[in-house]
């Protein structure tokens, strides 16, 4: 049997894949194993329709074993992570897909910290929603109760704006793409915090067109609209706000290794990144890790994932790391990954420097990589294919010591991802077409 939980929680189609009976066992297990008896747990959502479908099936799991649920509403996902964390909660549930396609939803729990469930905790939550009939239930008197907890959302604005006024951005135009997701209903009015000029596109959610042609996984309208306007940047969310992908005055693309690059090497050069330390996936790429290097840090890298990324901080005392995704933690500002706050550190560190994202950026040297998503009926077994095996190991015969070539299963998605890096751009999009495409006649 699959394992429900992937790298971000529990993800598939929604209605088809993931089904409410799922969110109703797993809000009766998550009351079971995380909250203690007269407790209460924090409950948002995205944009996307199918959200409050789960949401009440969340509500009816947890009120069913005793458990309070305080509902927010749309909401990020970091501000979901903060709430959790403010309490007093024991457990919080976002109901989001992130940047994944309008139809998926997802169901991500965090702990009485804000922070994403180790996999020892996972596991024992999903033996439980295996088992959700035999927890058994608790007659009217002591069934939890719903509680309309959507004022509890300031909280979260007043601590942004305290980081916020912190920036003085007055001379700044800026174009904010909020994906049609949940980071619209805060990002405009806390980037207008810090005194910029802040032009909003994608902010008209309605259900179905959340990461449509929109925000950090397509940035091209957003590409058109800050040269259109003649902006000094642009900022584009996920359709939860915990990632960002930013865009130069010229138009170009600034992802999130460039991002982590720009703020790793302004706080090496302020003494503020301690340890010398930045924490990014293995997909990062290696041009980031060479600079970052050459100025005197060290990157460690982890596994895909941005739990597991916050695990690697937390071991090595560092307070920046990320994914090429643009899932920036700043831990001295932040517990999780919260792409409003990744724009106003950038924000931050152009006003202060006087130096234009561009600039910025161009010291963030990028090696060619390319990266492939391919649709894989079978994805985990990949390892076990002897063509594809061989075709991995003559690719990396072939970039020789300078490349790397990376194949792994989507932690939530039915794909294969294939990523190829080295200093030959042609030969690094030649062996990321024939991989993917064997891949996908291997696999499927």
């Amino acid at each position: 049997m699959a394992r429900l939980f992937g790298t971000d929680g529990i993800r598939g189609v929604a209605n088809v894949d993931l089904k409410p009976p799922v969110a109703y066992a797993l809000g009766r297990a998550v009351a079971r194993r995380l909250v203690p008896e007269g407790g209460a747990l924090v409950v948002g959502q995205d944009t996307r329709r199918s959200g409050d479908m789960f949401v009440a099936a969340l509500t009816a799991g947890a009120t069913s074993l005793g458990a309070d649920v305080h509902r927010i509403g749309v909401v990020p996902t970091p501000a979901l992570a903060y709430l959790a964390a403010a309490g007093p909660f024991a457990a919080g549930i976002m109901v989001s897909a992130s940047h994944n396609p309008a139809d998926d939803n997802g169901l991500k729990v965090l702990d009485a910290n804000g922070l994403k469930l180790d996999d020892a905790i996972e596991d024992e939550l999903e033996q439980l929603i295996w088992r959700s009939e035999e927890l058994g239930g608790s007659t009217n008197a002591g069934l939890g109760r719903a509680h309309d907890a959507r004022g509890l959302l300031d909280r979260y604005v007043q601590h942004r704006h305290g980081l916020s006024g912190s920036v003085d951005a007055r001379s700044m135009r800026v174009v904010l793409d909020c994906a049609n997701g949940s980071g619209g209903v805060v990002a405009p009015d806390i980037l207008r915090a810090t005194g910029a000029s802040v032009e909003v596109i994608h902010n008209q959610p309605d259900g179905v067109n959340i990461n449509v042609r929109s925000g950090a996984t397509d940035p091209r309208e957003l590409q058109r609209a800050v040269v259109s306007a003649g902006a000094d940047a642009g900022f584009a969310l996920d359709g939860d706000a915990d990632r960002l992908i930013a865009v130069d005055a010229s138009g170009e693309v600034v992802d999130g290794d460039q991002v982590l690059g720009i703020l790793a090497i302004d706080r090496l050069e302020r003494g503020a990144l301690p340890q010398g330390a930045l924490v990014v996936s293995v997909l990062s790429n290696g041009g980031l890790q060479q600079v970052v290097e050459e100025a005197g840090g060290q990157v460690i890298r982890t596994p895909v994932g941005d739990k597991y990324i916050l695990e690697g901080m937390q071991v090595s005392g560092a307070v920046l790391g990320g994914e090429k995704s643009g899932h920036v933690i700043v831990l001295d500002q932040t517990t999780s990954g919260d792409g409003i706050v990744t724009a106003l550190e950038l924000l931050r560190v152009m006003t202060r420097r006087g130096v234009s994202l561009a600039g910025l950026a161009a010291g963030i040297p990028m090696l060619p990589q390319q990266q492939r998503a391919v649709r894989a009926r079978h994805k985990d077994q990949w390892e076990g294919d002897p063509s594809l095996q061989r075709a991995i190991e003559e690719a990396r015969a072939r970039l020789g010591g300078a490349g790397r070539v990376l194949v792994r299963p989507s932690g939530t998605e039915p794909a294969l991802r294939v990523m190829v890096e080295g200093p030959d751009a042609p030969l690094v999009t030649e062996l990321a077409d024939s991989l993917a495409t064997l891949a996908g006649e291997r696999l499927n």
